[in-house]
């Protein structure tokens, strides 16, 4: 039996043992004059006998999928002869991976001994699944059983179900917080494998990034520089003009629909605004290289435009063709569903009461959005603002396709720059090893980034604890 299937049985034989001791709480319920009787409603009961034989089984089919290929490989490693087991790891291990694929059909590999070992594996795979597979549904009808006959009218199956959903959600709720500790310690290691090859000052004030390692000691144009300068300064650049576009657009949108608009006007706007939301990031970034950017270069070369210093004509103005300009435009029409939608919440919670206040005293209706509503969402907006910049930032795929990632040290929308998370995406594609300073340097990037969201996070939530507690 597949797992797949056998998976299937378990869901349908815990979806019987529900029904079935459901049931059997009302047949007892009405032996003994009503529901009122029982000490739970019918339906924890069977919730509870469902976990009694969901849990067990379900550790039963974890443990024996966690540790089925490492006995497996032990039991392998005994058909290899004595000089193949004192290989060493790596090459033992590219040996193990030769048999396996043999097993699965991807090799054509014609060593009798392993073809033969092969089919050993294929053997000791079959009796693991049969095995699996019998004690699984043993231990389900078994349980099942078991789960039946101890039902009783006074069991607190409430109690018991509510506890076990309590310790599920805290080990959910324990799991995604080792998670992030995890994720974070592992960057902050291996930063600190990066700062043992390049200076910590050179990274964070460097000029120059061009991450290439010499292979050769005469090698030209390999020199290895990792200063982060020109990849901070982009990221900037580009979050700026998004942040132009979005904050202004988005902003006036969430006042405009909660303030001015109809309920049927609003309605159907907010939705559309919500849809760009949806949009996958490589069609924005299609967006940008095909459309926006090659109409920025046209539009502006048609200007025809000179630049000139101090009175002295330099030349015409020069626009590249993947500019900083094209993909903040881009991105900026992405991020203002975040803006919009999180900021009319915001407005739409003001107590009406204000807007009630204002207007008795006679003020304009745009004096109140101005001096009472505005004031009041203040803390939702700057959250949502501060929310907005961190997208910004995180972004990769528009800047990929619209800008490139060429690393340069300019505050010229107008030409080609690159950002930090391009560049984490270009040192981690591909077969790397992973004690260079060229891959370990895309975990400093994620921890100078990880530290700059966690700083505008922290800043949004000390000016929400600020401002709101003076209209609640």
């Amino acid at each position: 039996m597949s797992m797949s299937m056998l998976f299937l049985v378990m869901l349908v034989g815990v979806a019987a043992t529900f029904y079935f001791c459901r049931q059997r709480s009302l047949s007892l319920a009405s032996e003994l004059g009503g529901i009122r009787h029982l000490h739970s409603l019918p339906v924890f009961y069977g919730v509870q006998a469902a976990l009694w034989c969901a849990i067990p089984c379900l550790l039963i089919f974890g443990l024996w999928v966690v540790f089925d290929d490492a006995i497996i490989r032990e039991l392998t490693l005994q058909y290899l002869t004595e000089e193949q087991r004192s290989l060493s790891a790596n090459e033992l291990q590219l040996l193990l991976s030769t048999i396996e694929s043999i097993t699965t059909g991807s090799s054509t590999v014609n060593d009798p001994q392993l073809i033969a070992i092969s089919q050993h594996i294929v053997d000791f795979r079959s009796v693991s699944n049969l095995a699996l597979s019998i004690t699984v549904v043993c231990s389900l009808v078994g349980l099942s059983f078991w789960a039946w006959f101890k039902l009783k009218p006074e069991n607190k199956a409430r109690s018991n179900v509510e506890r076990c959903f309590m310790l599920f959600l805290l080990l959910c709720s324990t799991l995604a917080i080792f998670t992030t500790v995890g994720i974070v310690f592992s960057v902050i290691f291996e930063s600190i494998r990066f700062f043992q090859i390049v200076p910590i000052q050179e990274f964070i004030f460097g000029t120059q990034w061009s991450p290439q390692l010499s292979i050769r000691a005469d090698q030209v144009g390999s020199s290895g520089a990792f200063g982060a300068v020109p990849l901070f300064t982009g990221t900037l650049l580009i979050s700026a003009i998004a942040m132009l576009v979005a904050v202004p657009t988005g902003l006036m949108t969430a006042i405009y629909l909660s303030e001015y608009a109809s309920s049927r006007v609003r309605s159907v706007v907010k939705p559309i605004l919500e849809i760009l939301a949806g949009i996958p990031t490589v069609v924005y970034g299609f967006f940008a290289a095909l459309t926006i950017a090659p109409m920025i270069k046209n539009g502006l070369h048609g200007l025809g435009l000179d630049i000139a210093f101090l009175g002295v004509s330099i030349g015409p103005l020069e626009v590249s063709g993947e500019s900083a300009l094209a993909a903040g435009l881009v991105m900026g029409v992405m991020i203002i569903p975040f803006v919009s939608s999180l900021s009319d919440d915001v407005i739409n919670a003001v107590p009406q009461s204000l807007r009630d206040g204002a207007y008795g005293l006679g003020s304009t209706q745009s004096e109140t959005i101005k001096k009472v509503i505005f004031p009041a969402a203040l803390p939702g907006i700057v959250g949502a603002i501060l929310l907005a910049v961190s997208r910004a930032i995180g972004e990769t795929m528009i800047v990929v396709m619209a800008v490139g990632t060429a690393a340069k040290l300019t505050f010229n929308p107008l030409e080609s720059v690159t950002t930090v998370t391009v560049q984490m995406t270009t040192l981690l594609i591909g077969d790397h090893e992973f004690d260079s300073a060229k891959t370990l340097a895309a975990f400093a990037l994620g921890l100078v980034l990880f530290i700059i969201t966690l700083g505008l996070n922290f800043i949004a939530l000390n000016i929400v604890k600020k401002y709101r507690e003076q209209y609640d």
